[in-house]
């Protein structure tokens, strides 16, 4: 069943246009994953989608037949409910029926008459066939699972990111045809964002959605839609499957590149000589020429690099000793001890309102821990990168705002040792022509990436980083984890992104119960494999014979290739040799594709990359099948 298509679809904002002339459609069960730079207009486009925001051309038709909810990436409220009704009211009708059966049940302990047993017994009926009796407590769990157990309080008197999760929590209770979400990830903790992971893949429902968090959008996401250069490119498979065509497609455009040139040359040197023929057809080929030239100059995808100074850190840098915090009659913390080191790479992970946010405040100085020291070094620079990005001022132009951290930033060797503000601009993709812009006229995450440039501007020497990828774009977040990696001072990092702790991190403190911080070394996933271990054996307690006899008792007998297993041994090289001549077939066709016909390329990089699969499962069958042959 198709669930909308849209076609002619144009939009530009604030004299930038974000995509002209677009069209895409969805079908039942996909799960679409929308990525692209900041600005590049994803929330937009979801927008439009859901009927929020009008193109300037085009337009979006829906099934008639198909319900959707749209989760807005900062959700307001209005209403005066509590958080448990406004959550029940995804379910609107159901939710009426049980308000209309409470009220029934109140009239009937005044007056027994028949019409009233009648409405009544109608609710009764209706709520049994729409499991209507457990929506309180579904509503419950889902909250519970994405942190909130205060169910009863006002929504208009929540925090954004409580908000975010009350509006999340709706949105998954009303099971629609479509769930359009805008970074459904964001104020969750890494449990949380792994429970919506595994829901959201097991939902009926299609989704349509943004996030940058990479391990969500490779397990949910079975398609991939790119805005790009004001145009969408549309991605068969999840993340994974998406930079593999990428890839291929970036290396045929690398091996097109010196043709296209070569072409140029002699274009232009026919041109220099005067050609012998109508104007018109000059012009036409002047004009072809202006297309060469703007091929070669978008083939390459730009790359951030980021290089920023080193200071010197001395022996002293963050010395907490014993230090605690309660508040509101909470323990968030206590006996808390850590002595820094140049290479910490430290990830801070737990449930939300444990006292993450807090941890890094006492540690920057910012507030006080209510026992125990801290000292801080007298060359510590500290780079603290908050949630919210505070330190912008709407009325400031973009680059104005990071003159007034710094004019340049030395960073120490080469000729090009100082980076000016316009360099660093320019290596974070903001154009020339933005830099004049007000703070006002930027996206969201263009204001965080701005935010983030004022940090590094001021050439930090530790960092404190309190969710840093939230709202940051795919490219933004593999120049952070570039400049991460080749950082020499300490890090010190709150994040449930999982594939950014992984890559970034190399000891983990785990907020556990009772006000305990525990130390894991290693990343994130080393953590999760480390509590794994932890709790199988505190639940199945096995000898070391006991295990013993059951590993000797599993082991399967040796044995010899049954007649059918050895046919398929036998045709296994054949059918990988010819698929081994397809992928080079494939492969060269991409080389000699011209880079002008990018459907085309991607179409050839998908065939490559199914080919490429093929081939590994049946090596894969082949080393199985050989193992047993030599027994």
């Amino acid at each position: 069943m198709t669930i909308f298509s849209g076609s002619g679809i144009s939009k530009a904002f604030n004299d930038k246009v974000l995509f002209d002339d677009i069209a895409f459609g969805m079908e039942s069960g996909e799960r679409i994953g929308i990525i692209g730079k900041n600005g590049a207009g994803k929330t937009t486009l979801m927008k439009i989608v859901a009927g929020i925001e009008p193109p300037d051309a085009g337009q979006t038709v829906f099934n008639n037949k198909v319900r959707w909810e749209y989760l807005d990436q900062n959700p307001y409220f209005e209403s005066a409910d509590i958080i448990l009704d406004y959550v029940m009211k995804g379910k609107q009708l159901v939710f009426d029926y049980l308000h209309t059966y409470s009220e029934i049940c109140s009239k009937m302990e005044r007056n027994q008459a028949p019409d009233i047993k009648s409405e009544l017994d109608e609710a009764s009926h209706f709520l049994d066939h729409h499991n209507g009796w457990a929506l309180e407590s579904e509503a419950k769990r889902i909250l519970s699972l994405l942190g909130i157990d205060e169910y009863y309080s006002p929504i208009n008197i929540l925090s954004g990111g409580l908000r975010k999760r009350v509006a999340l929590a709706r949105a998954l209770i009303s099971e629609p045809d479509l769930l359009i979400l805008d970074e459904p990830t964001n104020h969750l903790d890494a449990d949380s964002v792994q429970w919506l992971q595994d829901r959201l893949m097991d939902f009926n429902s299609s989704l349509l959605f943004v996030t940058h968090d990479r391990y969500f959008l490779d397990a949910v996401a079975t398609k991939i839609i790119e805005i790009d250069r004001k145009q969408i490119y549309i991605y068969q498979g999840n993340y994974e499957k998406y930079l593999e065509m990428k890839e291929n497609i970036s290396a045929a455009q690398d091996a097109t590149i010196d043709h296209i040139r070569s072409k140029l040359r002699m274009e232009l040197a026919w041109l220099q000589k005067g050609a012998k023929a109508r104007r018109t057809k000059a012009k036409s080929r002047i004009d072809w020429i202006k297309v060469m030239e703007e091929d070669t100059k978008t083939v390459k995808e730009k790359k951030i690099k980021i290089e920023v100074g080193k200071n010197f850190i001395g022996s002293r840098i963050i010395d907490a000793h014993n230090i605690s915090k309660t508040i509101s009659g909470k323990l968030l913390f206590e006996d808390f001890t850590y002595l820094a080191k140049p290479g910490d790479r430290i990830g801070i992970i737990g449930a939300n309102g444990c006292g993450k946010s807090t941890l890094l405040n006492i540690l920057a100085a910012y507030d006080l821990s209510d026992t125990g020291t801290l000292k801080i070094g007298n060359s510590i620079k500290i780079g603290y990168y908050k949630q919210e990005a505070d330190d912008l001022k709407d009325n400031q132009t973009v680059i104005g705002s990071l003159k007034e951290i710094a004019e340049y930033i030395d960073v120490g060797e080469g000729r090009d040792r100082y980076l000016t503000t316009k360099d660093l601009l320019n290596k974070f993709l903001f154009p020339s022509n933005q830099h004049g812009a007000f703070i006002h006229t930027l996206s969201g995450g263009e204001k965080k990436r701005l935010s983030l440039i004022r940090l590094l501007m001021g050439n930090p020497n530790v960092l404190l980083l309190d969710e840093p990828t939230n709202d940051f774009d795919l490219s933004t977040l593999n120049a952070l984890e570039d400049y991460l990696d080749n950082f020499y001072g300490t890090i010190l990092v709150v994040s449930h992104d999982r594939a950014f702790l992984d890559r970034i991190v190399n000891t983990i403190f785990a907020f556990e119960d009772n006000g305990i911080i525990k130390e894991y070394p290693g990343n994130y996933s080393d953590y999760l494999a480390k509590k794994e271990t932890q709790a199988k054996s505190e639940t199945k307690p096995i000898s070391l014979k006991k295990e013993k006899f059951k590993q000797e008792k599993v082991t399967a007998p040796k044995r010899k290739l049954s007649f059918n297993e050895q046919r398929e041994f036998n045709s296994l090289e054949d059918k990988i040799q010819l698929l081994e001549e397809k992928k080079l077939v494939i492969s060269e066709n991409i080389s000699k594709s011209d880079g002008s016909n990018y459907k085309e390329l991607e179409i050839l990089s998908m065939e490559l990359s199914e080919i490429e699969t093929q081939i590994d499962e049946l090596t894969l069958r082949w080393m199985e099948l050989d193992e047993l042959n030599k027994r």
